[in-house]
């Protein structure tokens, strides 16, 4: 870091004229990481708690409300994240444009959402079941979410992510703390539709804490004028414009699943108490490598604008994004039961006659794999502005999706929809992979390649061999643990932080 806190905090002054460490880099993905680590870790304790709390029908209605409104929180977002971020490197103007972001994200979530409340209150395969409610309670939860993450952008663009860390750990703990509550009053296994209301408001005053926290620290860091600005606001539709279709293409293969599973069975709350916890996890799984691509998103914008030599910063950024895909698949293959166990109770794991959780997990592991060969490519052709023939690809892979699973959901319930999931992803990794390299090629240091493949063969080993002792909760909780540890002491011993993309070294060349 290094820097006075007035180079780094005064309004309208970005770091983007100058070459960014690789330091800032890291240090803006780690407290990405961070957060993203410990809100998983209050995230199991709130599914935990949820499970015992609640009947499996509550609990896939819980589910199914947030995976309703996933697809419309997509839509009401529409790309300005992406935006914002490449918008916001620049020193111009900045703080009009953060103006003109937040009314174009505040107009966007009330009226994305306000159909998604719409639509769920009309649809007659819902009617007479909690769903409505649960949906018209939850929808607070993206309201404050979304609201509060154009704020995000300004954190990004500033490395300044760890204000983010606090908003988003601080929210996580009211809500898992509050939701805790259920169990020491001593409910369990619930069928009273109150404490499913009560347990998706909590969530939704998490979210009003994130966004109130978010607005005070970027009232620290810049001044913020809100006033409808028409030209610009048009300027920022047509960029975000790609973006939005690319992303609401993504939503649509990869969580618009737990939706379809509500309409065509009706057994859809016992189907999404099993599947809908395996698709929070794959959300989590999805959106980590994001982190690393937002924080060297500004930097690879400004090398390729200057023409400079980007080869090496995509080859290391592919292989940190193939680093955390390939943990986040072998983890899920290895440790599906041990983690459903962890994450639920006994009666969520497969049968001889039902599949369960850990069956789910089991086969998302792939879609996890075959994502960092999608990603890449996403944001590499989407800086270059080469975005007709990606959401070509995308459109495809969201109309086979939807077939797949029309076809498939009615007989196997969510197994069909994970088949669907792998034959998709690993359709769009075909597809997209190549087009990225050609787009940007990347260049490979044979070292790091050597070091990836090392870190990787040890790791499936070592998962390889634990897992039959997982046969608790405790043991289960007991072995993460002590893997954290020493995924962290194997990460420094063969130096995998050098794989980690250096924007300074791209930008001196």
């Amino acid at each position: 870091m290094g820097r006075a806190l007035s180079d780094v905090c005064t309004p309208g002054k970005f770091l983007y004229n100058r070459p960014v460490p690789k330091k800032q880099i890291i240090l803006s993905t780690f407290w990405q990481l961070a957060g993203q680590i410990t809100m998983a870790a209050l995230s199991i304790l709130t599914v935990k708690f949820v499970t015992i709390a609640m009947t499996k029908e509550l609990v896939g209605n819980y589910n199914s409300a947030y995976g309703f409104l996933q697809l419309f929180g997509i839509l009401a977002d529409f790309g300005l994240y992406a935006i914002a971020v490449r918008e916001l490197s620049r020193p111009e103007q900045s703080t009009r444009m953060i103006g003109a972001l937040f009314i174009l994200r505040l107009a966007g979530v009330c009226l994305s959402l306000g159909t998604a409340v719409l639509l769920v209150w009309i649809i007659p395969a819902w009617r007479g079941t909690p769903l409505p409610l649960g949906v018209t309670f939850a929808s607070l939860t993206p309201f404050f979410t979304l609201t509060g993450g154009i704020f995000r952008s300004v954190f990004q663009v500033r490395y300044r992510m760890h204000l983010v860390f606090i908003a988003e750990v601080l929210q996580r703990i009211l809500t898992t703390a509050l939701i805790g509550l259920f169990i020491v009053i001593g409910i369990r296994g619930t069928t009273d539709t109150r404490i499913l209301d009560l347990a998706l408001i909590i969530g939704s005053a998490g979210a009003f804490v994130y966004f109130l926290l978010s607005f005070l620290f970027v009232r620290r860091l810049t001044s913020i004028a809100i006033r409808w600005d028409a030209p610009l606001l048009r300027e920022l539709l047509r960029k975000a414009f790609p973006f939005g279709v690319a992303y609401l293409c993504i939503a649509f293969y990869r969580q618009f699943d737990l939706t379809l599973i509500a309409l065509l069975r009706p057994d859809f709350e016992l189907q999404n108490a099993y599947y809908g916890i395996v698709a929070r996890i794959m959300d989590m799984g999805f959106i980590m490598p994001t982190f690393l691509l937002n924080s060297t998103l500004p930097t690879l914008h400004e090398a390729s604008m200057r023409g400079k030599d980007t080869r090496f910063l995509l080859g290391n950024t592919f292989l940190t994004l193939l680093l955390i895909g390939s943990i986040s698949a072998l983890f899920a293959a290895f440790w599906a039961r041990p983690l459903t166990m962890l994450l639920t109770t006994d009666s969520y794991l497969a049968t001889a006659t039902r599949p369960g959780t850990d069956t789910a997990l089991r086969l998302l592991s792939i879609p996890l794999l075959f994502n960092s060969f999608i990603i890449f490519p996403f944001y590499t052709l989407l800086n270059l502005g080469k975005w007709r023939r990606l959401v070509s690809s995308l459109l495809l892979g969201s109309i086979i999706s939807l077939v797949l699973n029309l076809l498939l959901i009615p007989s196997f319930g969510f197994v069909g929809a994970a088949y669907t999931s792998i034959i998709v992803h690993l359709l769009l990794a075909l597809l997209l992979f190549p087009q990225g390299l050609k787009a940007m090629p990347l260049r490979l240091a044979e070292t790091s390649v050597m070091r990836l493949a090392l870190f990787l063969l040890i790791l499936t080993t070592t998962l390889a061999v634990i897992t039959p002792f997982l046969t608790s909760t405790l043991f289960a909780a007991c072995g993460l643990a002590a893997m954290a540890v020493f995924l962290v002491l194997m990460g420094w011993a063969l130096g995998i932080s050098r794989l980690f993309p250096d924007g300074r070294d791209t930008l001196s060349k």
